[in-house]
């Protein structure tokens, strides 16, 4: 069983994050500091909240150096809602820099009729690329949005599934070497969600991580 670490850097909601996993037989290790960090096989960086607060609490815990060389060195991480958004090179919500493991930046979801930001409830995704976690998984997947930003790759096909925003499709998935993250919340999206999470669980024990 792969060893699997939750970075906790006060930002996130790790409690639905353990339990969402636990579900599926799988336990996580809470990650403050480097020595734990090191002796995982993979990762998680979840996120609730803004980017700038975000980046400045990440920066407290040291972290940040390992998480890129984690991410450019193929190792795998799972980001969740603004944990996908802080991968990024820049956020429209703030100043400061992301981690800039993924080329692009984040935007402000587009004004749209009959649409409400931030964008909060029900919506289902569409896959548009190929990602080993998405293999195998039902196109239209209903899955718990919570955000008023989306992400815009540089490269197109880092984005592997969308979901509509009015009319505007917007990212909801990216995928780049060995990091898949989520820009809704599957610990909070059922049956859904708990089937993406076991999904990357078995990709995980699949590729021997």
């Amino acid at each position: 069983m792969a060893k699997i670490g939750l970075i906790d850097y006060g930002m996130g909601n790790l409690f639905s994050v353990q339990q969402a996993f636990k579900r599926v037989d799988q336990p996580l290790e809470i990650i403050c500091d480097q020595k734990t960090l090191r002796s995982c096989d993979a990762l998680i960086l979840p996120g609730v909240g803004s980017f700038d607060p975000a980046m400045i609490n990440l920066k407290k815990t040291d972290l940040i150096p390992s998480i890129i060389n984690w991410v450019n060195n193929g190792k795998p991480l799972l980001g969740i809602c603004l944990g996908l958004q802080l991968l990024f090179e820049s956020s429209d919500e703030g100043t400061s820099k992301g981690l800039g493991v993924i080329k692009g930046y984040i935007r402000r979801l587009p004004s749209e009729k009959n649409e409400r930001i931030p964008h909060i409830g029900w919506s289902p995704i569409h896959k548009i690329n190929k990602c080993p976690i998405l293999e195998n998984y039902p196109d239209s997947s209903w899955m718990y949005f919570v955000h008023s930003y989306s992400a815009c790759p540089l490269e197109e096909t880092n984005t592997v599934a969308t979901t509509k925003f009015g009319e505007t499709d917007v990212s909801s998935v990216v995928w780049h070497k060995n990091t898949c993250a989520c820009q809704f919340h599957p610990e909070k999206s059922g049956i859904a969600g708990e089937k993406l999470i076991l999904n990357w669980v078995d990709w995980l024990k699949k590729n021997k991580f």
